[in-house]
């Protein structure tokens, strides 16, 4: 560990559940980070080439902050993954292996990574590796829903975000600045 690294000792987070607020959740994690002098990594799995505002954000903070998105440019559905989604996924874990890996970050998020291991996009075991092999100092969230029993068993910090009520069963569509 070089003096760099802001943590002597990164745990490893998951944020799951059916319930809105994960990304934003690890979001505001990111953003405290941040505030701290951290450097961080978000990968944003299954989530390529849509429009959120984190992304225009994440601009401001270009010396410090990488967001980065892998995927199709639209959502994945369970059970109508194509080949084509397969190999992005295993290419971006690949990629996210090497972030993780490489020690050069305080924190990093992998996002929609628990989808995309439920999804069978990304091998568990692998998953399960990396977080055993991560650099002491880096801290390593995941989100997204149906997080495997394996990996919950692994993580330090697990919170379920449960529906209780959302708006949108009663119509109302996504907002620009809050839902995206």
């Amino acid at each position: 560990m070089t003096d760099r690294h802001k943590l002597t000792r990164g745990l490893v987070q998951v944020y799951t559940g059916n319930g809105k607020g994960k990304t934003t959740a690890s979001l505001g994690l990111v953003f405290r980070a941040l505030g701290h002098g951290f450097r961080v990594h978000v990968m944003q799995f299954m989530k390529g080439q849509t429009v959120y505002g984190e992304l225009d954000s994440a601009k401001r903070f270009s010396d410090c902050l990488t967001i980065e998105q892998v995927g199709q440019p639209r959502f994945v559905k369970p059970g109508q993954q194509t080949a084509a989604d397969r190999e992005m996924a295993r290419q971006a874990f690949a990629r996210a292996q090497v972030l993780v890996s490489s020690g050069d970050y305080d924190l990093v998020v992998l996002d929609e990574l628990n989808c995309a291991v439920d999804f069978g996009l990304v091998e568990l075991d692998a998953v399960k590796e990396m977080i055993r092999t991560k650099p002491l100092h880096t801290e390593l969230v995941m989100t997204g829903r149906n997080a495997h029993p394996e990996i919950v068993a692994l993580a330090d910090l697990v919170t379920e975000m449960r529906d209780v009520k959302h708006y949108y069963n009663t119509g109302q569509p996504a907002r620009t600045g809050i839902e995206s």
